[in-house]
């Protein structure tokens, strides 16, 4: 039989420490916090230095914020009003010495969560945590929800709030309800069968099948029997008669990708099922009635292949019933930041990584990039970074050379609401100049002393052991040409 006390217990050791920070000019307060709480379980850090412990407490890493109301250089209620307007969700819990009720009422209404008066005893600094750490425990859990929400807010899954991507959103709105052929034209990567898929959910067919063929998978003979399917010693190999995927999309949706592939034997006869809406099996003389809707897709301009005389044009109008333009991820750049989080956000679940985000300056390159792999290639590399990388947030030096060297316009980054995040920002654009003129500098040094730390070291006047610490920094080698 179990004890509740037991269970609790278990509980307590199975949940994560609750983490304190202390904001307090005098010493001994953060000092007397840390000998009373961290026995019950709470992990805390203390900075006097008021400016200092706003800087960390901007990290939102903490479940509460212990701060003192009257400081030198920052008050406690300066304090709370710069996180609430950052949006940080640690709640904050206001210390003050000059116990009115005036100041703990306008401490309320800037958003503190409730307040202690100096002096206080350990079991009073406990029970007010104790229900404070309840409140900013449900607080999180609901902004994680929201995020997860947000990230997965889309079009049937599809993540863009660009202009190109409404239009493409609102043309699959209109065309899904119809049985009208679409074309759906893009480069590699774009997120073709993505559209097919939201088109067939939202179609009348969405409970009959979709099925997908990749054209440039197969050879000619190989293709016509996926497609029409074949009968029993057909050709060489046809051991048994085959249903094709006409067939076995019947009043379904048929996906045919990298249409642009297909001979012009094969051609023609896709032209003829398409008009006929039958199908004859490879090898047999029996034809069978078919009712499917097409979606095909390519990567390459049809009309161009009509004029050269690759592709036919009877067949190319056929196709061409509702073109739709995917744009490449070049022409969407505003999507990149929610692309990337959606995929972090993957890779989280799938790898057990603990990477959160993305540094300004690492999403500023991100978006900087010209990805001629599209969003396969920006998935990929999200996930490659998020399994690699060792801290809690993905770094510029964790992304792929070609990426890291962009420099990183000012442009690039997205303007905040308020101006104490703009401070911020302004102070990491200074530093990620900073950093990217320190890391040429130091690669330069480098090349000129042919890989020679000690050499480039003492070339530029610094100490060896500071060249090789600023080396680790940005990931360096002594290989110059890596």
């Amino acid at each position: 039989m179990s004890h509740p006390e037991s269970e609790q217990a278990e509980q307590q050791e199975k949940a994560p420490p609750r983490r304190v920070l202390v904001i307090d000019d005098e010493p001994v307060i953060g000092l007397s916090c840390r000998r009373s709480l961290t026995p019950a379980g709470y992990e805390v850090e203390a900075f006097e230095d008021a400016k200092a412990g706003l800087e960390r407490a901007l990290t939102d890493e903490f479940d509460v914020v212990l701060v003192d109301l009257m400081m030198p250089g920052l008050s406690g209620l300066e304090i709370l009003r710069r996180l609430k307007a950052a949006g940080v969700v640690s709640e904050v819990v206001i210390i003050t010495g000059h116990s009115t009720v005036e100041s703990a009422v306008e401490a309320m209404k800037e958003g503190a969560a409730d307040y202690v008066s100096k002096p206080f005893s350990p079991s009073q600094l406990k029970m007010v945590l104790q229900k404070v750490c309840e409140r900013s425990a449900l607080v999180r859990e609901n902004v994680a929800l929201r995020r997860e929400l947000e990230l997965h807010k889309g079009f049937e899954g599809i993540i863009g709030e660009s202009r190109p991507m409404e239009r493409v959103f609102a043309l699959c709105k209109r065309v899904a309800p119809t049985d009208g052929t679409v074309l759906i034209i893009g480069e590699s990567g774009t997120g073709k069968e993505m559209i097919v898929r939201a088109i067939h959910k939202l179609s009348g067919r969405r409970d009959r099948p979709l099925l997908a063929c990749d054209c440039s998978a197969l050879a000619p003979t190989l293709l016509e029997s996926e497609l029409f399917g074949h009968v029993k010693g057909s050709f060489s190999g046809a051991v048994a008669t085959k249903q094709g995927l006409f067939e076995a999309a019947h009043r379904g949706t048929l996906f045919l990708d990298e249409v642009s592939n297909l001979t012009l034997e094969t051609q023609s006869k896709l032209l003829r099922v398409l008009e006929t809406q039958t199908v004859r099996k490879v090898g047999s003389t029996e034809e069978s009635k078919v009712d499917n809707r097409l979606i095909a897709a390519t990567n390459r301009d049809l009309g161009a292949l009509v004029a050269e005389g690759t592709f036919r044009e009877d067949l190319y109008y056929r196709l061409n019933v509702v073109p739709i333009q995917l744009p490449p991820l070049r022409d969407r750049k505003g999507d990149i930041p929610k692309l990337a989080m959606a995929f972090l956000e993957r890779c989280r679940k799938q790898h057990g990584v603990a990477v959160k985000g993305f540094s300004p300056e690492a999403m500023a390159k991100l978006e900087s990039y010209n990805w001629p792999g599209n969003v396969r290639e920006l998935r990929n590399i999200v996930e490659r970074m998020g399994i690699l990388c060792e801290g809690d947030m993905i770094e510029s030096w964790h992304l792929p050379p070609e990426i890291n060297r962009l420099p990183v316009h000012p442009t690039a980054v997205h303007l905040p609401n308020n101006w104490e995040e703009f401070r911020k920002i302004k102070k990491q654009a200074r530093d990620v100049v900073g950093e990217d003129l320190e890391r040429r500098f130091l690669t330069q040094a480098l090349s000129r002393a042919e890989g020679n730390v000690s050499r480039a070291a003492k070339e530029v006047g610094m100490q060896r052991t500071n060249f090789h610490a600023l080396m680790r920094k940005y990931g360096l080698t002594s290989d110059i040409s890596s």
